[in-house]
């Protein structure tokens, strides 16, 4: 299925690319990276999605950075939709939010923990915007089928599936690429998360490390595999960022990478 955003296709013979900072920082960290990705994606005529999160509301510590909060951080995001007109993917943690989001979110993502919930999963799809579900790193790709089906039934078939590792042991994950054809089989888009799929989950006691150096291989190793869309965080300087520095992206590798995965995508595409 092709999913249309604005004056774009996800799903179709384009590569997409959602990225953005993990947690919105400050607005001036927010301006830089969406106008150095947007000049970046019409160099390389690749659909792009800013995200950023208002609040990151998994962390390893009560004491680590979430982000500015709905009312604020979704006024920031406005403010990049607006001055560098791309479309906003963010995301949701309760059903409440919802709708809020939805005011300013193109795309309201789900986070990997809470992919089975359905209230949440109910009250995005009842917004008729796109609904991005990552898949729980506990779960086998063909459980995601039921997951689809909840937001299927509730009315929206606006779906994208996103996978971003598996739990493999203590404080490791693995990327098992057999999962992009497997979640394709349901019909929808399938995206690949390059930087949360190196994260070493809770390995630095009260905060979660990773390994960047393996984001660009993944991200081929993706679209090698057939993903339709690919997501990266990426900061200005991610040694500095308040959230999941490790293993974010940054922003002056983003072209070379970028580059190379479009390359491998229309390969495959053809």
């Amino acid at each position: 299925m092709v999913i249309n955003l604005d004056n774009f296709l996800i799903g179709d013979n384009k590569l997409t690319i959602l990225a953005g900072p993990c947690a919105i920082e400050s607005q001036s960290v927010l301006d830089e990276t969406a106008d150095t990705l947007k000049q970046i994606c019409e160099k390389l005529d690749i659909n792009y999605v800013f995200k950023s999160s208002y609040d990151k509301a998994n962390r390893s510590s009560i004491n680590s950075y979430r982000g500015p909060g709905l009312k604020k951080g979704l006024e920031m995001l406005h403010s990049v939709k607006e001055k560098y007109r791309v479309p906003i993917v963010t995301d949701i943690h309760t059903p409440e939010q919802a709708n809020i989001a939805a005011e300013v979110a193109d795309i309201l993502q789900i986070p990997a923990f809470l992919c089975r919930q359905t209230d949440l999963l109910v009250a995005a799809a009842k917004t008729g915007k796109i609904v991005n579900i990552k898949k729980g790193q506990f779960l086998a790709p063909e459980q995601m089928k039921s997951i689809v089906q909840k937001v299927v039934d509730s009315g929206n078939n606006k779906i994208m599936l996103t996978d971003r590792g598996t739990t493999f042991g203590y404080n490791n994950l693995v990327s098992d690429f057999r999962s992009i054809p497997i979640m394709k089989q349901f019909g929808y888009p399938v995206v690949f998360d390059a930087t949360h799929s190196v994260q070493m989950p809770g390995s630095n006691g009260d905060s979660t490390g990773g390994d960047r150096r393996f984001v660009p291989l993944l991200a081929n190793c993706a679209m090698a595999a057939g993903a339709d869309v690919l997501f990266f965080e990426i900061h200005p300087n991610p040694d500095s960022a308040l959230c999941d520095g490790a293993n974010m992206l940054a922003l002056s590798d983003a072209e070379r990478v970028f580059a190379k995965c479009k390359e491998i995508f229309e390969v495959i595409r053809k």
